[in-house]
């Protein structure tokens, strides 16, 4: 294979698609801790760059790792890993390359703290959410840990400390994980049964416990979102975008409960995928 050919597919191995998601919330994070007066483009450039070598590091090793069940499922049958078009020992080398490379800017463009917290979310997606999907349901748990971690490692690398500010964000992204990946985990269950994943959060899979939990952590969604609010960082106008947005989720939570029908998982799915960006951008805006 030609060094192009490699190098595209080194392209699909890191998922950039996935990655410029995460990225762009990370650069929101750094948006909203920015001391006013202190934007630099240098710091935007620099996050986003080291954010897409760590995610696509992430998503590199979590496919070496996963070569196997990629294979028995429809939607990664075609991954580089499982086409053999890149070899696992070539998979580990780029992420770790990549890896290192980003935790390097990290540290050296916004201090120890903000390359640590990138380390952290790095070794728990790879080291503990990836193992555990195959043994437990609690594996949406642990995974929404380093899910979180963008926004609040853009304020950090915006203020080079912790405090209330990247918490807060935190907390609502993590809170948004669960039904966001419950309601694709919904759509996707045939497939994850193949893989032997069991993700949904009910014993039964697509069944009313399973949808009762998703309705329940949706709800919860609305007043985690309007925190930042209540606590000074934003104002009026970003909870009330929080709230809108929330109930915008909330309403195919709520059908999926009554109807546990397809069609209301893929709506939630796409509904929470409107809902972080848009809200996390109104919580930008609303401290200009």
């Amino acid at each position: 294979m030609s060094a192009n050919n490699k190098v595209r597919e080194v392209v699909v191995l890191f998922k950039l698609r996935l990655a410029s998601l995460v990225v762009f919330s990370a650069i929101l994070g750094y948006l909203m801790g920015v001391p006013e007066g202190a934007f630099s483009w240098a710091g935007i450039i620099g996050l986003a760059v080291a954010g897409t070598l760590l995610t696509g590091a992430s998503n590199a090793l979590n496919q070496v790792l996963e070569t196997r069940e990629d294979a028995l499922m429809e939607r990664t049958a075609k991954r580089p890993l499982v086409r053999g078009s890149l070899s696992s020992t070539e998979a580990v080398v780029v992420a770790l390359l990549a890896a290192g490379a980003a935790t390097f800017m990290l540290w050296h463009q916004f201090g120890p703290l903000t390359g640590i917290l990138g380390l952290i979310s790095l070794f728990m997606y790879v080291a503990l959410y990836t193992p555990l999907k195959k043994h437990s349901a609690w594996a949406v748990f642990v995974g929404a840990f380093p899910g979180a971690f963008p926004p609040m490692l853009g304020y950090v690398a915006a203020t080079g400390q912790f405090g209330l500010g990247p918490g807060l964000l935190f907390a609502m992204q993590f809170m948004w994980q669960f039904p966001h990946f419950w309601s694709l985990a919904w759509v996707l269950h045939d497939d994850y049964q193949r893989a032997g994943y069991h993700l949904l959060p009910g014993k039964g899979g697509r069944d009313k416990a399973s949808a009762g939990l998703i309705l329940f952590y949706t709800l919860f969604v609305i007043p985690v979102g309007m925190l930042p609010w209540v606590f000074g960082f934003t104002g009026v106008v970003s909870a009330v975008v929080a709230v809108l947005a929330g109930l915008v989720m909330l309403w195919p939570a709520m059908r999926l409960f009554f109807t546990t029908d397809m069609r209301d998982a893929r709506r939630l799915m796409f509904a929470s995928f409107l809902y972080l960006p848009v809200v996390q951008l109104a919580y930008v805006l609303d401290r200009l």
